[in-house]
């Protein structure tokens, strides 16, 4: 199915566990991901693990700046 085709998503934490999960279910039903974590090494592999449509970007959500530059993207 693509009931989200066409659809963008942000996933904080999506580089393992229950994000990681939602990250690859939103790519499945065609949104394209962005997932934001604070391990860059987690998030490449995350990357590499789900492929297309799917961006990992680090964050450390308590950083205005870094939120910024997140949504502008």
């Amino acid at each position: 199915m693509e009931r989200l085709k066409d659809k963008v998503a942000v996933i904080t934490g999506g580089n393992r566990g229950i994000g990681l999960a939602t990250a690859q279910r939103f790519v499945a039903e065609g949104a394209y991901v962005f997932i934001t974590g604070r391990r860059q090494s987690e998030l490449d592999a995350a990357v590499k693990h789900i492929g297309k449509q799917y961006q990992g970007r680090y964050h450390q959500s308590g950083n205005n700046n870094e939120s910024e530059i997140l949504i502008n993207s």
